[in-house]
């Protein structure tokens, strides 16, 4: 099996998010950076070019394989914002109803922009994710 190529880095983020050409991206991921630093009492960590990380820990896949990995984050990415939270799926539902606009795939909730959503119901996502994780590992 490959290696992830996606890793921590030493960059900052302020920088990359400061560098986003577009101005409503650029402003909803410095926004989302104050969000997941409040929620999550972490620092950020910037992954690979492009993801804004908080915290870490060790996944496990079914395979028995595992990696280091964050258990929220970020990326302002051309198409849509988009938000990575370590729910499974019975425990993010109730979130996502009351959400407002957004896309989902198997890892990361799309939103175009922050004023698609509710922000009360982003925080307790990130919350309760970060949470699950912390709890998962202690």
């Amino acid at each position: 099996m490959s290696e992830l190529k996606t890793k921590p880095t030493n960059d900052s983020v302020e920088k990359f998010l400061k560098s986003i050409e577009h101005p409503v991206r650029r402003a909803d991921g410095l926004t989302l950076l104050e969000i997941f630093k409040e929620e999550t009492g972490e620092p950020p960590t910037l992954w690979g070019p492009s993801i804004v990380g908080f915290g870490r820990y060790q996944y496990k896949y079914p395979s028995g394989k595992e990696m280091e990995w964050f258990p929220v984050g970020f990326s302002p990415r051309k198409q849509s914002l988009s938000i990575y939270i370590m729910l499974e799926k019975e425990k993010l539902e109730p979130f996502l109803k009351k959400l407002g606009k957004y896309k989902i795939s198997k890892a990361c909730i799309y939103i175009n922009k922050l004023a698609d959503v509710d922000e009360k119901v982003l925080r307790e996502m990130i919350h309760s994710s970060i949470n699950l994780i912390n709890n998962k590992n202690t």
